[in-house]
C-alpha cells in the first residue's frame, strides 16, 4: 500500500525545494543583482546543499530567468482585470489594485526585474522583444478601444501603461524609501488608502470619472 505514495511524496519534496530555491533566489538577485549573486549564496539562504540547486537549475542564468519569468507571469495574471473589463474604471482600477498588491507581496521580484532592465536587460532582452512587446501591444489596443468608445480621454495608451507600471511598482522598488518616510511599513489601512489614492488620481487624470 505504501508504494504508490512514494512518487507523490517525491513530487511534494521537489515542489517544496523548488519553492525554497526560487524564494531565496528572488531575494539574493534583488539584493546582489545577477552579477553579484552566487549559487552558494542562494543555497545558503534556501537551507539546501549547493548540489541541490544544480539538480533543479543547471546554471545561475537558468535560475535567474525562472525568477524573472515568475514575476512576469504574476503581472500577466494581474492584467486579466483589464482584458475582462467593460471599461477603464473597472479595468484600470482593478489593474492598479492588483499591481499594487503584487508590489506589496512580491517586492523582491519587482526589484529583480527593475535592476535587469536598468542594466540594459543583458539576460532577458529576448523576453522584452517578444512576450512583453506582444503583451503591451494587446493592452494598448484595448485602451485605444476605450478611447474610441468615448469612455476616457484621448491619451497615449503606451505612455499610460508606462505610468501605471512606474506608479504601482514604485511601492516595491522604492519600498525602503516609502517605509522611511512613513516611519515603518505601510499598514493594511495605509495600503488601502494608497490604492484608492492612486486609482482616484489616474482615473480622474484620464477622464474616466
Amino acid at each position: 500500500m505504501s508504494e504508490p505514495a512514494r512518487p507523490q511524496r517525491r513530487n511534494e519534496i521537489r515542489q517544496q525545494n523548488e519553492t525554497l530555491i526560487l524564494q531565496a533566489a528572488e531575494k539574493v538577485f534583488a539584493e546582489a543583482g545577477f552579477g553579484g549573486a552566487t549559487m552558494q549564496l542562494i543555497a545558503d539562504l534556501a537551507g539546501l546543499p549547493k548540489a541541490n540547486l544544480h539538480y533543479y537549475f543547471a546554471t545561475k542564468e537558468e535560475l535567474y530567468r525562472k525568477v524573472v519569468q515568475n514575476i512576469f507571469e504574476i503581472w500577466l495574471h494581474a492584467a486579466d482585470s483589464l482584458d475582462n473589463a467593460p471599461g477603464p474604471i473597472e479595468g484600470i482600477g482593478a489593474y492598479i489594485d492588483a499591481k499594487m498588491e503584487i508590489s506589496r507581496r512580491h517586492p523582491d521580484g519587482s526589484k529583480v526585474w527593475a535592476s535587469e532592465v536598468m542594466h540594459g536587460a543583458p539576460v532577458i532582452q529576448d523576453y522584452l522583444e517578444t512576450t512583453l512587446r506582444d503583451w503591451t501591444a494587446g493592452r494598448a489596443a484595448l485602451i485605444q478601444r476605450w478611447i474610441d468608445e468615448g469612455k476616457m480621454a484621448a491619451v497615449n495608451p503606451e505612455h499610460l501603461l508606462y505610468m501605471l507600471w512606474a506608479t504601482t511598482q514604485h511601492y516595491a522598488d522604492f519600498g525602503h524609501q516609502i517605509e522611511t518616510l512613513n516611519g515603518g511599513p505601510l499598514t493594511d489601512a495605509q495600503w488601502l488608502r494608497a490604492k484608492d489614492s492612486v486609482k482616484a488620481m489616474i482615473l480622474r487624470g484620464i477622464g474616466a470619472v
